[in-house]
């Protein structure tokens, strides 16, 4: 499922959760897009803990791994030749390397969702987007 309105993009989609000793959890996730912060992706999914738990990574981190292995941080992500069933799939890492969370999500979902990310901002005219009056004009007052 997914949805648009005025200068955002949502859709739903299941990742896997691959855990210990090969158990696999399917966790539905939200990917969440907004102009008003062009060059992120947010991603939110329920743990069981009543709230979600959410990440918030780079856009082009996103579409880049599509095509090879990104990512040097917390978020890790690449594509694999296929799964289950034969459809190629998108590897996320999320976490720092000694206590990470490893996901397999559908790459034909994630880049549809990304392609209608790309609909609303190109690359490029992602800076278009930008208060950086307002952006600046909050920095100072926190400080």
């Amino acid at each position: 499922m997914s949805s648009s309105n005025r200068g955002t993009v949502s859709a739903e989609q299941d990742l896997r959760l691959l855990g210990p000793d090969g158990v696999i959890v399917a966790l539905p996730v939200g990917l969440h897009y907004s102009s008003q912060d062009p060059y992120a992706i947010r991603m939110s999914f329920d743990a069981g803990t009543g709230e979600p738990v959410k990440w918030t990574f780079s856009r082009d981190l996103l579409a880049a791994a599509l095509h090879g292995r990104e990512g040097i941080g917390d978020v890790r992500a690449w594509p694999s030749a296929a799964s289950a069933g034969g459809k190629k799939i998108l590897n996320i890492v999320l976490g720092p390397p000694a206590g990470c969370a490893y996901f397999e999500a559908s790459a034909a979902g994630i880049e549809a969702f990304l392609a209608r990310t790309f609909e609303l901002i190109p690359v490029g005219q992602e800076v278009d987007c930008l208060d950086l009056d307002a952006e600046l004009t909050e920095l100072l007052s926190q400080a």
